[in-house]
Protein backbone atom coordinates (compact mmCIF):
# COMPACT_ATOMS: atom_id res chain seq x y z
CA UNK A 1 0.00 0.00 0.00
CA UNK A 2 1.17 3.31 -1.03
CA UNK A 3 2.42 5.68 1.62
CA UNK A 4 0.25 8.69 1.51
CA UNK A 5 -2.91 8.50 3.40
CA UNK A 6 -1.46 5.88 5.03
CA UNK A 7 -3.74 4.52 8.38
CA UNK A 8 -2.40 4.15 11.52
CA UNK A 9 -0.64 0.62 11.01
CA UNK A 10 -0.64 -0.77 14.41
CA UNK A 11 -4.43 -0.89 15.11
CA UNK A 12 -5.68 -2.51 18.46
CA UNK A 13 -6.42 -5.95 18.61
CA UNK A 14 -5.71 -9.87 18.77
CA UNK A 15 -3.01 -11.18 16.23
CA UNK A 16 -1.80 -14.11 15.38
CA UNK A 17 1.74 -15.40 16.39
CA UNK A 18 2.35 -18.94 15.56
CA UNK A 19 0.82 -21.95 15.86
CA UNK A 20 1.46 -24.62 19.12
CA UNK A 21 3.00 -27.27 16.79
CA UNK A 22 5.79 -24.46 15.45
CA UNK A 23 6.82 -23.06 18.60
CA UNK A 24 7.12 -26.69 20.40
CA UNK A 25 9.11 -28.08 17.54
CA UNK A 26 10.88 -24.91 17.39
CA UNK A 27 11.70 -24.53 21.04
CA UNK A 28 11.96 -21.05 21.18
CA UNK A 29 10.65 -18.71 18.32
CA UNK A 30 11.14 -15.28 17.49
CA UNK A 31 9.26 -12.87 15.38
CA UNK A 32 8.50 -9.13 14.14
CA UNK A 33 5.00 -8.74 14.77
CA UNK A 34 3.58 -5.23 15.10
CA UNK A 35 5.85 -3.44 15.46
CA UNK A 36 7.75 -5.35 18.29
CA UNK A 37 9.89 -7.83 18.67
CA UNK A 38 8.65 -10.92 20.53
CA UNK A 39 9.56 -14.47 21.41
CA UNK A 40 7.03 -17.33 21.83
CA UNK A 41 8.09 -20.65 24.01
CA UNK A 42 6.12 -23.39 25.77
CA UNK A 43 6.98 -23.67 29.97
CA UNK A 44 6.82 -27.20 29.84
CA UNK A 45 3.57 -27.77 31.80
CA UNK A 46 1.76 -27.03 28.08
CA UNK A 47 1.53 -23.19 28.82
CA UNK A 48 2.72 -21.38 26.13
CA UNK A 49 4.17 -17.76 26.39
CA UNK A 50 4.55 -14.67 24.89
CA UNK A 51 6.99 -11.81 25.47
CA UNK A 52 8.72 -9.12 24.45
CA UNK A 53 12.62 -9.88 23.45
CA UNK A 54 14.31 -7.50 25.70
CA UNK A 55 15.93 -8.17 28.95
CA UNK A 56 14.80 -5.98 31.42
CA UNK A 57 18.51 -6.15 33.09
CA UNK A 58 20.26 -4.82 30.60
CA UNK A 59 18.39 -4.45 27.46
CA UNK A 60 19.77 -8.01 25.75
CA UNK A 61 17.76 -9.49 22.93
CA UNK A 62 16.46 -13.15 24.20
CA UNK A 63 15.64 -13.71 20.50
CA UNK A 64 17.52 -17.45 19.40
CA UNK A 65 19.32 -15.17 16.74
CA UNK A 66 21.18 -13.36 19.53
CA UNK A 67 21.59 -16.48 21.69
CA UNK A 68 18.41 -16.33 23.67
CA UNK A 69 17.45 -20.16 24.83
CA UNK A 70 14.95 -22.31 27.14
CA UNK A 71 15.97 -24.61 29.79
CA UNK A 72 13.30 -26.28 31.87
CA UNK A 73 10.41 -24.15 30.93
CA UNK A 74 12.18 -20.99 31.57
CA UNK A 75 13.51 -18.30 28.82
CA UNK A 76 17.31 -17.38 29.26
CA UNK A 77 19.16 -14.31 28.98
CA UNK A 78 22.45 -15.05 26.62
CA UNK A 79 23.71 -12.30 28.32
CA UNK A 80 24.02 -12.62 31.90
CA UNK A 81 22.01 -15.78 32.41
CA UNK A 82 18.61 -14.27 33.81
CA UNK A 83 15.85 -16.66 33.99
CA UNK A 84 12.31 -16.06 33.20
CA UNK A 85 9.51 -18.07 34.08
CA UNK A 86 5.79 -17.94 31.48
CA UNK A 87 5.16 -14.92 33.96
CA UNK A 88 7.57 -12.96 33.23
CA UNK A 89 9.34 -13.17 36.97
CA UNK A 90 12.82 -13.13 37.04
CA UNK A 91 13.72 -16.71 39.04
CA UNK A 92 16.89 -17.22 38.86
CA UNK A 93 20.27 -15.76 37.92
CA UNK A 94 23.92 -17.64 37.88
CA UNK A 95 25.06 -15.69 40.59
CA UNK A 96 22.70 -14.08 42.88
CA UNK A 97 19.58 -14.06 44.37
CA UNK A 98 17.12 -12.81 41.83
CA UNK A 99 16.18 -9.27 41.69
CA UNK A 100 12.13 -8.56 42.01
CA UNK A 101 12.09 -5.94 40.34
CA UNK A 102 13.24 -7.37 36.85
CA UNK A 103 10.27 -8.74 35.26
CA UNK A 104 10.01 -9.61 30.99
CA UNK A 105 7.00 -7.39 29.55
CA UNK A 106 4.72 -10.53 28.83
CA UNK A 107 1.51 -10.65 26.29
CA UNK A 108 -1.59 -11.77 27.03
CA UNK A 109 -2.00 -14.46 24.58
CA UNK A 110 -5.32 -16.53 23.40
CA UNK A 111 -5.40 -20.36 22.02
CA UNK A 112 -7.86 -21.39 19.61
CA UNK A 113 -7.28 -24.91 17.89
CA UNK A 114 -3.45 -24.41 18.12
CA UNK A 115 -3.37 -21.17 16.78
CA UNK A 116 -1.86 -18.62 18.98
CA UNK A 117 -2.85 -15.33 19.09
CA UNK A 118 -1.35 -12.16 21.14
CA UNK A 119 -3.46 -8.96 21.93
CA UNK A 120 -1.93 -5.43 20.73
CA UNK A 121 -3.24 -3.01 22.57
CA UNK A 122 -3.27 1.23 22.28
CA UNK A 123 -0.71 2.08 24.65
CA UNK A 124 0.19 -0.65 26.09
CA UNK A 125 -3.19 -1.74 27.68
CA UNK A 126 -4.97 -4.93 28.15
CA UNK A 127 -7.69 -7.03 26.25
CA UNK A 128 -11.05 -4.97 25.62
CA UNK A 129 -12.62 -7.51 24.21
CA UNK A 130 -11.94 -11.63 23.69
CA UNK A 131 -11.99 -13.63 20.65
CA UNK A 132 -14.88 -16.48 20.54
CA UNK A 133 -14.96 -19.76 21.95
CA UNK A 134 -13.04 -22.79 19.96
CA UNK A 135 -15.09 -24.17 17.29
CA UNK A 136 -16.16 -27.60 17.49
CA UNK A 137 -13.06 -29.75 16.04
CA UNK A 138 -14.35 -33.24 16.03
CA UNK A 139 -15.01 -34.71 12.27
CA UNK A 140 -12.93 -31.78 11.33
CA UNK A 141 -9.30 -32.33 8.79
CA UNK A 142 -5.90 -31.43 9.84
CA UNK A 143 -5.17 -27.60 9.34
CA UNK A 144 -3.84 -26.43 6.29
CA UNK A 145 -1.82 -22.92 6.42
CA UNK A 146 -0.85 -20.71 4.03
CA UNK A 147 1.21 -17.42 4.59
CA UNK A 148 1.76 -14.67 2.58
CA UNK A 149 3.94 -11.57 2.83
CA UNK A 150 3.52 -8.33 1.34
CA UNK A 151 3.09 -4.65 2.05
CA UNK A 152 -0.49 -4.01 3.65
CA UNK A 153 -3.02 -3.31 6.36
CA UNK A 154 -4.98 -5.02 8.01
CA UNK A 155 -8.03 -3.08 7.43
CA UNK A 156 -7.91 -3.16 3.99
CA UNK A 157 -6.91 -7.08 3.67
CA UNK A 158 -10.50 -7.56 6.20
CA UNK A 159 -12.57 -5.24 3.89
CA UNK A 160 -12.18 -7.45 0.87
CA UNK A 161 -15.04 -9.29 3.43
CA UNK A 162 -17.32 -6.52 2.90
CA UNK A 163 -16.20 -5.50 -0.45
CA UNK A 164 -18.90 -7.41 -2.81
CA UNK A 165 -18.15 -6.24 -6.22
CA UNK A 166 -14.41 -7.02 -5.72
CA UNK A 167 -15.71 -10.75 -5.82
CA UNK A 168 -17.32 -10.17 -8.99
CA UNK A 169 -15.06 -8.36 -10.85
CA UNK A 170 -11.38 -9.81 -9.20
CA UNK A 171 -12.24 -13.44 -8.15
CA UNK A 172 -14.60 -14.04 -10.95
CA UNK A 173 -17.71 -15.03 -8.86
CA UNK A 174 -21.37 -14.97 -10.11
CA UNK A 175 -24.40 -14.00 -8.66
CA UNK A 176 -22.84 -12.50 -5.58
CA UNK A 177 -26.07 -11.82 -3.20
CA UNK A 178 -25.62 -10.53 0.23
CA UNK A 179 -28.23 -12.56 2.81
CA UNK A 180 -29.58 -10.20 4.79
CA UNK A 181 -27.63 -7.29 6.56
CA UNK A 182 -24.11 -7.02 7.98
CA UNK A 183 -24.27 -6.46 11.61
CA UNK A 184 -21.76 -4.91 13.69
CA UNK A 185 -21.58 -5.41 17.74
CA UNK A 186 -18.62 -3.93 19.15
CA UNK A 187 -15.81 -5.41 18.02
CA UNK A 188 -17.09 -8.11 16.27
CA UNK A 189 -18.76 -7.61 12.90
CA UNK A 190 -20.95 -10.84 10.87
CA UNK A 191 -22.03 -10.57 7.39
CA UNK A 192 -23.59 -13.65 5.25
CA UNK A 193 -23.33 -14.07 0.97
CA UNK A 194 -23.60 -16.65 -1.33
CA UNK A 195 -22.03 -16.50 -4.73
CA UNK A 196 -22.00 -18.97 -7.81
CA UNK A 197 -18.31 -19.92 -9.40
CA UNK A 198 -16.94 -22.06 -12.09
CA UNK A 199 -13.74 -23.69 -11.08
CA UNK A 200 -11.95 -26.19 -13.83
CA UNK A 201 -11.07 -29.31 -11.76
CA UNK A 202 -9.76 -31.63 -14.37
CA UNK A 203 -8.04 -30.12 -18.07
CA UNK A 204 -10.90 -31.14 -19.71
CA UNK A 205 -13.61 -30.65 -16.75
CA UNK A 206 -15.15 -27.68 -14.70
CA UNK A 207 -18.07 -27.56 -12.57
CA UNK A 208 -20.18 -24.52 -11.66
CA UNK A 209 -20.16 -24.38 -7.77
CA UNK A 210 -23.04 -22.62 -5.73
CA UNK A 211 -21.51 -21.74 -2.34
CA UNK A 212 -22.80 -20.10 0.99
CA UNK A 213 -20.32 -17.97 3.04
CA UNK A 214 -20.90 -16.97 6.59
CA UNK A 215 -17.87 -14.43 7.92
CA UNK A 216 -16.91 -13.53 11.58
CA UNK A 217 -15.05 -10.71 11.90
CA UNK A 218 -13.10 -9.95 15.75
CA UNK A 219 -11.25 -6.84 15.04
CA UNK A 220 -8.55 -6.54 12.21
CA UNK A 221 -6.64 -9.35 12.64
CA UNK A 222 -9.21 -12.48 13.69
CA UNK A 223 -12.09 -13.68 10.45
CA UNK A 224 -13.60 -16.66 10.71
CA UNK A 225 -15.32 -17.96 7.47
CA UNK A 226 -17.88 -20.86 7.45
CA UNK A 227 -18.49 -22.23 3.95
CA UNK A 228 -20.69 -24.63 2.42
CA UNK A 229 -20.42 -25.43 -0.92
CA UNK A 230 -23.72 -27.03 -2.09
CA UNK A 231 -23.31 -28.33 -5.40
CA UNK A 232 -20.34 -30.83 -4.29
CA UNK A 233 -22.25 -31.14 -0.83
CA UNK A 234 -18.37 -29.60 1.22
CA UNK A 235 -18.27 -27.79 4.27
CA UNK A 236 -15.05 -25.78 5.23
CA UNK A 237 -13.65 -23.02 7.44
CA UNK A 238 -11.23 -20.74 6.87
CA UNK A 239 -9.55 -18.44 9.04
CA UNK A 240 -7.77 -15.29 7.74
CA UNK A 241 -5.22 -13.78 9.91
CA UNK A 242 -3.64 -10.58 8.93
CA UNK A 243 -0.62 -9.85 10.98
CA UNK A 244 0.84 -6.27 10.89
CA UNK A 245 5.27 -7.06 10.82
CA UNK A 246 6.78 -3.80 10.89
CA UNK A 247 4.26 -0.91 9.31
CA UNK A 248 4.44 -1.30 6.08
CA UNK A 249 4.70 -5.52 5.58
CA UNK A 250 2.04 -7.77 6.77
CA UNK A 251 1.84 -11.67 7.29
CA UNK A 252 -1.40 -12.88 5.67
CA UNK A 253 -2.09 -16.58 7.01
CA UNK A 254 -4.62 -18.66 5.88
CA UNK A 255 -5.74 -21.48 7.91
CA UNK A 256 -8.39 -24.38 6.01
CA UNK A 257 -9.74 -27.24 7.65
CA UNK A 258 -12.87 -29.39 5.50
CA UNK A 259 -15.55 -31.49 7.65
CA UNK A 260 -14.95 -35.42 6.52
CA UNK A 261 -16.05 -35.77 3.68
CA UNK A 262 -18.35 -38.89 3.78
CA UNK A 263 -20.15 -38.97 0.57
CA UNK A 264 -18.63 -37.21 -1.87
CA UNK A 265 -20.23 -36.24 -5.23
CA UNK A 266 -20.66 -35.37 -8.60
CA UNK A 267 -17.30 -35.16 -10.39
CA UNK A 268 -15.38 -36.07 -6.81
CA UNK A 269 -17.21 -39.15 -6.27
CA UNK A 270 -14.18 -41.01 -6.96
CA UNK A 271 -12.96 -39.79 -4.08
CA UNK A 272 -15.02 -42.27 -2.24
CA UNK A 273 -12.48 -45.46 -2.84
CA UNK A 274 -9.85 -43.32 -0.84
CA UNK A 275 -9.94 -43.47 3.03
CA UNK A 276 -12.33 -40.60 4.61
CA UNK A 277 -9.06 -39.40 6.60
CA UNK A 278 -7.03 -39.14 3.06
CA UNK A 279 -9.68 -38.03 0.70
CA UNK A 280 -10.81 -35.23 3.50
CA UNK A 281 -6.92 -34.26 3.31
CA UNK A 282 -7.00 -33.74 -0.09
CA UNK A 283 -9.92 -32.27 -0.11
CA UNK A 284 -8.81 -29.87 2.09
CA UNK A 285 -5.22 -29.14 0.28
CA UNK A 286 -7.52 -28.34 -2.59
CA UNK A 287 -9.92 -26.03 -1.18
CA UNK A 288 -6.86 -23.60 0.73
CA UNK A 289 -5.06 -23.63 -2.56
CA UNK A 290 -7.98 -22.24 -4.52
CA UNK A 291 -8.24 -19.64 -1.15
CA UNK A 292 -4.49 -19.02 -1.90
CA UNK A 293 -4.91 -18.71 -5.24
CA UNK A 294 -7.90 -16.07 -4.85
CA UNK A 295 -5.28 -14.08 -2.26
CA UNK A 296 -2.45 -13.64 -4.85
CA UNK A 297 -4.80 -12.09 -6.88
CA UNK A 298 -5.63 -9.72 -4.45
CA UNK A 299 -2.15 -9.49 -3.08
CA UNK A 300 -1.12 -7.40 -6.46
CA UNK A 301 -3.52 -4.96 -5.90
CA UNK A 302 -3.17 -4.72 -2.20
CA UNK A 303 0.74 -4.32 -2.82
CA UNK A 304 0.15 -1.32 -4.54
CA UNK A 305 -3.09 0.54 -3.97
CA UNK A 306 -3.54 4.05 -2.18
CA UNK A 307 -5.87 4.21 0.94
CA UNK A 308 -8.57 6.58 -0.07
CA UNK A 309 -9.78 8.13 3.31
CA UNK A 310 -13.07 9.32 1.62
CA UNK A 311 -13.70 6.49 -1.04
CA UNK A 312 -16.55 7.51 -3.75
CA UNK A 313 -18.60 4.60 -3.09
CA UNK A 314 -21.52 3.27 -5.66
CA UNK A 315 -24.55 1.06 -4.72
CA UNK A 316 -22.98 -2.35 -5.69
CA UNK A 317 -20.05 -1.92 -3.56
CA UNK A 318 -21.16 -3.80 -0.36
CA UNK A 319 -21.61 -2.06 3.20
CA UNK A 320 -17.79 -0.68 3.09
CA UNK A 321 -19.22 2.41 4.21
CA UNK A 322 -20.59 0.71 7.36
CA UNK A 323 -17.55 -1.38 7.75
CA UNK A 324 -14.89 2.21 7.66
CA UNK A 325 -17.14 3.14 10.72
CA UNK A 326 -16.99 -0.22 12.16
CA UNK A 327 -12.84 0.26 11.93
CA UNK A 328 -12.71 3.59 13.83
CA UNK A 329 -12.62 1.91 16.97
CA UNK A 330 -9.10 -0.01 16.76
CA UNK A 331 -7.16 3.57 16.45
CA UNK A 332 -5.69 5.50 19.31
CA UNK A 333 -7.59 9.02 18.98
CA UNK A 334 -10.19 10.76 17.29
CA UNK A 335 -7.96 12.09 14.55
CA UNK A 336 -6.72 8.91 13.36
CA UNK A 337 -10.12 7.19 13.86
CA UNK A 338 -11.73 10.00 11.74
CA UNK A 339 -9.17 8.58 8.33
CA UNK A 340 -10.78 5.32 8.77
CA UNK A 341 -14.41 6.92 8.08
Amino acid sequence: MKKSNMLSPFPEGWYFVATRKSILENDLVEMQWCGENIVAWSDGAGTICIARSLCPHLGASLNPSAGGTTRDGRLICPFHGFAYDSTGRCVATPYAKPPEAVRLSVLHSREILGLIFAWHGLGGRAPQWHLPEEPENEGWSRMELRTLRFPGHPQETTENAVDLAHLRYVHGYRDVKQIGAMTVDGPYLASRYEFKRRRRLLKFASTLHEVSIAINVHGLGYSFVDIHERTIGIRSRLWALPTPVDGRLINFVLVSQVRALLRPKRLFAGLAYLPVGLRTALMNRYVVENQQRDALQDVVIWGQKEYRVHPRLCRSDGPIGMYRRYCQQFYADSAVRGEAA
